[in-house]
Parts: C-alpha cells; structure tokens; sequence
C-alpha cells in the first residue's frame, strides 16, 4: 500500500467534507494524532478504522486506495472518485446505472 497516496486522499477527502483532523477523529473514535500520522503517510489504519473513515467521510474505499490497486483504468476510476465528492446521491445512481448499462452492451460485441 502506498502509505502517503493513501494519507493524502484521506487528507484531500476531509477538507472536502469541511472538517478538522480534531473532528473527523472525534467521529472515528481515535486519536488526533493517529489521525494526523495517517494522513502524513506514516501509519496504516486498522480495518475497522478505514471503515470508520469511509463512513464518516462518505467516500467509497476505493477513492482512498487508487493509488495502491492494480492499474485497471484508473484515470476514470480518479474521475469517477471525484465526482461522488461532488454528486447528489441520486445523480449517482444515474452515472451507476449508466455506467452498469454501457458495460453490458459492451460485453455483448
């Protein structure tokens, strides 16, 4: 796992939300520090944790591993990452369902 990518997406991913390292801690029921040692790249967290943080940054894990998962079209996989800091719940379900609808149509050339 690349430790810094992850620590700066983490990083980008809470001011995007608007909050403190205090704060989003406070949420994950850790410690500032920790927090803070997470998102400079020199710590890993605990399952658990990186569960926490998703749910309380509301990101999908992968926004927070792409630098660290193979090579499988990753410019869209950042691109589609960025526009779910930005789209409405439902507006996703629309990219979701025509993404899944291209895919299929794809898949039966």
């Amino acid at each position: 796992m690349d430790k810094k990518a992850f620590g700066s997406w983490l990083r980008q991913a809470r001011k995007d939300r608007g909050l403190t390292s205090e704060k989003l801690s406070e949420l994950c029921n850790i410690n500032a520090t920790y927090l803070r040692q997470i998102e400079g790249g020199t710590k890993i967290p605990s399952l658990p944790v990186f569960v926490s943080l998703c749910q309380e940054l509301k990101v999908h894990p992968d926004y927070l591993l792409m630098d660290s998962l193979p090579d499988i079209g990753l410019d869209l996989g950042r691109e589609l990452a960025a526009l779910q800091q930005t789209a409405t719940p439902s507006q996703m379900k629309v990219i979701d369902a025509m993404l899944c609808g291209a895919l299929r149509a794809l898949q039966e050339e």
